[in-house]
């Protein structure tokens, strides 16, 4: 990565303004952008699996009209110059393989489907992640790199970073157990990066990108299956599991407050999806026949209630950033409950191995019976979803994005 070598200029010389973001119109997008996510949802449960496939083709189809009328210049689109990607291994598109960590994915079989072929990137799945879509569909790079990664430089971040970095949370602790990027160090690579923009590209010019990039977080679920319910770190000795949510609540409350105070004025903020329908979690529930384990779900509903609440005082408090709550939840479970709408022929374990435990390295090319078809999973490995979920999520996100005016 490199630090840019900018450290005479000081961030605080960087001055956001309040004046307000233009609001384009988009009476063109948004019917696009519907209708690509409609078709993915549209079928009954009872059509054929071929139908599910016809689903994804046809919003495929769409895309470059969504990128068109993106791109058509004038009041008629949105002007997104950058997205910017904070989180977990569910949007780290590399940085964990410049790191000290075991918790890795530059290997095979992952990213086995990216395009242009097979490559690992350090991208936990066989391809690529929600942020890498929602950059395309903004008419931005097919891929969004990584801040630590060395084959990119600010020219490239520019138009996108990502400092997200899988194994990490909300609590600091959470990042400890498998010695990956905290998230206060996301933060201090994002006051980094803003040095080296404004170095390349002119104060004015950098703070043009800052206020009008797409700021996508994801994050929360390790804090509770690889911190609370792992005992580890003790904090389940510390607080009780709802005490726990309240304290990651005013956590990721106090990191959207920081980056809103650095420049950021659209954000996205996805909720929990349900963590006890995860493979892993299914495989540790064979007692019970190997479901969902409710008791976990329950509580990612309970959280994500707490962070929507949180966020809606935080738009009161903060008139100026346009903040969007994402319900993954929801369309997770439309998917685990569903299947065949999407295409999807098993919901339960992942592609890659067995699919109930392997992970980072015992996914691997020595691993057997990994699936020929990923595209029929919703996971990818124990944990992780497949390229087609991910982008099932990325035009969900951007829909949302839409309607509540942050493009």
């Amino acid at each position: 990565m490199g630090t840019s070598g900018q450290s005479e200029v000081s961030l605080t010389s960087i001055y956001y303004d309040d004046t307000p973001l233009p609001h384009p119109h988009h009476s063109l997008l948004t019917p696009l952008v519907h209708t690509l996510t409609t078709l993915l949802h549209s079928l009954p449960a009872s059509a054929p699996m071929a139908s599910g496939h016809f689903q994804v083709e046809a919003a495929l189809l769409m895309l470059p009209l969504v990128m068109l009328a993106l791109n058509s210049g004038g009041a008629a689109g949105a002007v997104v110059p950058a997205v910017i990607v904070f989180g977990d291994s569910t949007v780290d598109t590399g940085n964990n393989n410049q790191i000290g960590t075991t918790l890795r994915s530059d290997f095979p079989p992952y990213g086995r489907d990216m395009p242009g072929g097979a490559r690992a990137t350090g991208r936990f799945g066989n391809g690529r992640l929600p942020p890498d879509f929602i950059s395309e569909a903004l008419g931005l790079p097919p891929l969004v790199p990584a801040y630590l990664d060395p084959a990119y430089g600010i020219g490239d971040f520019a138009r996108g970073v990502c400092f997200a970095s899988a194994g990490t949370g909300v609590d600091n602790a959470t990042a400890g157990v498998l010695s990956v990027i905290p998230l206060w160090k996301e933060v201090e690579y994002y006051k980094e990066y803003q040095l080296r923009l404004r170095a390349y590209a002119g104060a004015e010019r950098a703070r043009a990108i800052v206020r009008g990039a797409l700021h996508v977080v994801s994050i929360g679920t390790n804090d509770f299956l690889e911190n609370y319910y792992m005992l580890g770190t003790g904090r389940f000795a510390e607080y009780t599991v709802a005490e726990f949510s309240d304290f990651l609540v005013a956590g990721a409350r106090r990191f959207l407050s920081e980056i809103h105070r650095l420049g950021a004025r659209r954000v996205t903020f996805a909720g929990l999806t349900p963590i006890g329908c995860l493979p892993l979690e299914r495989a540790e529930n064979m007692i019970h026949g190997g479901g969902c384990i409710e008791e976990y779900n329950r509580v990612a509903r309970e959280y994500n209630a707490k962070v929507e609440a949180m966020l809606g005082g935080l738009r009161a408090e903060l008139p100026d950033l346009r903040l969007a709550y994402v319900p993954v939840y929801d369309t997770m479970l439309d998917l685990v409950t569903n299947p065949a709408k999407f295409g999807l022929e098993n919901v339960e374990e992942g592609c890659c191995a067995t699919g109930r435990f392997e992970m980072g390295f015992m996914c691997n090319d020595e691993a057997p019976m990994t699936c020929a078809d990923a595209d029929k999973f919703l996971f990818w490995d124990a944990f992780h979803p497949t390229q087609k979920v991910n982008r099932i999520m990325a035009n969900h996100t951007i829909d949302i994005c839409y309607q509540q005016g942050l493009l």
